[in-house]
């Protein structure tokens, strides 16, 4: 899939940050991908994501669109051409905007489920809740810290950012292929949340996850950024 380069801005940007044990979360995966891994666990999650000004790059802002969009991600290394190579995997997304519903999987790569997302946010202050419209939810309330919270695997928010920087290419699947996407920012820079309540049906789904095998670690913000996506073509099956 081809696509222009597209511009904008991340007004929003929340990693809800999940572990998962490696051989529950490789028999999801498809092939090439295995999961990239952290102190002994997988590393999965979901994108909250709030853009605005999103036009084809060169164009001006104010014909760009904005939306809320939610994307369940896992960090994957796959093999191509001899060498390894870093990501995520994203399986489902989500979007509040109908125009992206119905282009999704045709002129931009993965399919989105139109969402509602009701958003109640301050300065320091995040309350977000998404019901897809096959009813599958998300959920986070959170407030802005000062240091990773200790539970987390990642000993430092530094090792945390460096971890999930190298996932700026994304595939989601098509058929029998997967659609690239790569993440471009003009400054990389998260802060720690401090989560109270967080839930994701996606990955609390005890068929696909037996209960045990996937727990919340952490969450990081990014406000402000400006970026661009590039189409990174497609990869087989």
């Amino acid at each position: 899939m081809k696509i222009p380069t597209i511009h904008g801005y991340i007004d929003r940007r929340i990693l809800i940050n999940y572990v998962g044990d490696i051989d529950v979360v490789s028999r999801y995966l498809p092939a090439p991908f295995r999961p990239m891994t952290y102190n002994g666990k997988a590393i999965i999650g979901v994108c909250l994501i709030r853009l605005k000004n999103i036009k084809p790059k060169g164009l001006p802002d104010f014909v760009g669109i904005s939306s809320e969009n939610a994307a369940h991600r896992i960090a994957v290394e796959w093999d191509q051409g001899g060498v390894r190579h870093e990501g995520v995997y994203i399986p489902r997304r989500d979007t509040s905007l109908w125009f992206n519903a119905m282009v999704g999987g045709r002129l931009f790569p993965g399919r989105h489920y139109l969402a509602q997302f009701d958003t109640r946010e301050t300065a320091d202050h995040y309350d977000i809740h998404v019901t897809g419209s096959d009813k599958t939810t998300i959920s986070i309330e959170a407030d802005t810290a000062s240091h990773l919270n200790s539970g987390s695997i990642f000993e430092s928010l530094k090792n945390a950012s460096d971890f999930f920087e190298k996932g700026s290419t994304g595939y989601s699947p098509d058929s029998n292929s997967f659609d690239g996407l790569k993440l471009m920012l003009h400054e990389w820079k998260v802060t720690p949340l401090n989560v109270k309540k967080v839930s994701s049906g996606f990955f609390e789904n005890e068929v696909v996850f037996p209960k045990g095998s996937v727990h919340f670690d952490h969450a990081l913000l990014m406000t402000n950024v400006e970026h661009e996506w590039h189409g990174i073509g497609t990869l087989k099956c």
